[in-house]
């Protein structure tokens, strides 16, 4: 059998708290059930309430994880992404697709320079030359690099000589540049090309910007897209796919059709704040 080391640890996994969320499968308490010699067919799904845990959990969403690191804080450390943790903090997100919920996960990082963008010029084959060069080696701006060395003129077959980073992904990094370059030189910002930008992750800070109307053209991109009555709706994580009724499902924000958010017949209470490096946000 063939292994592949993909993360060593000295301590407990936070991608298990993660993973729990982005299924609606509480795992730890389903691996202490186990643990006390419970079978699967014996513990309930909290979620559907009609279900036991012996369904596997299934999800009609994508969900994406990306990492926080803090290498400003530690000059001396070797910025190279290995199998050995360097991560402080992470953020996760759930969309209807990979690109909505690629963009998501990286503003919640909240990290300055850390999200894709297209302000400048369109980088010289010189500098694409640089960055497929340097996206040979892992870091955390290696998503970044291979974005912008896209918009320079690589093609997606550099991208994964370089890397080696599956196709489909780099086809994603793609269509991503595509949409936003086709919002930057569209004479006028249409409901269509509005929508288009929401469904490839785009924020309205980033599409102020592709406008070339700076951070100050965040609130003219909005209430443009509420005058086309975009706005988010709220979809179900409900372990099941909507195959079952779920009893106590959550929520995430996408840009779609219809919303699945049932009305409350009692005040809520929600809870803000992460802390500087995202540990477990979701």
């Amino acid at each position: 059998m063939d292994y592949r080391v993909i993360e060593v640890n000295a301590r407990l996994s936070r991608s298990s708290a993660l993973a729990s969320k982005a299924t609606g499968f509480p795992i730890a308490k389903i691996a202490t059930k186990l643990a006390l010699g419970y079978t699967l067919d014996e513990i309930q799904n909290d979620i559907t309430q009609s279900t036991p845990a012996s369904f596997e959990p299934t999800i009609d969403y994508v969900v994406t994880k990306v990492p926080r690191f803090a290498f400003e804080k530690f000059p001396g450390a070797d910025p190279t992404l290995t199998t050995s943790m360097k991560s402080v903090g992470e953020a996760m997100a759930l969309g209807g697709n990979f690109q909505e919920s690629l963009g998501k996960a990286m503003r919640s990082i909240d990290k300055r320079h850390m999200g894709f963008n297209w302000d400048g010029d369109k980088p010289s084959q010189e500098e694409v030359e640089q960055l497929l060069e340097a996206i040979k080696t892992p870091t955390e701006h290696r998503y970044l690099q291979i974005q912008r060395a896209l918009w320079g003129g690589a093609t997606e077959q550099q991208i994964f000589d370089a890397t080696k980073i599956d196709p489909w992904f780099v086809r994603q990094f793609a269509l991503i540049n595509q949409t936003a370059l086709e919002i930057k030189n569209a004479e006028k910002l249409t409901k269509r090309l509005l929508k288009k930008a929401k469904l490839a992750g785009l924020s309205d800070v980033q599409i102020a910007h592709l406008r070339r109307l700076g951070d100050e053209g965040e609130n003219a991109i909005r209430e443009l897209r509420w005058s086309y009555d975009l706005r988010p709706v709220y979809k179900t994580v409900d372990t099941c796919a909507a195959e079952f009724d779920a009893a106590t499902p959550y929520y995430y924000s996408c840009y779609a059709d219809e919303t699945e958010l049932r009305p409350r017949e009692r005040e809520a209470v929600i809870i803000l704040g992460s802390g500087p490096n995202r540990i477990g946000q979701g």
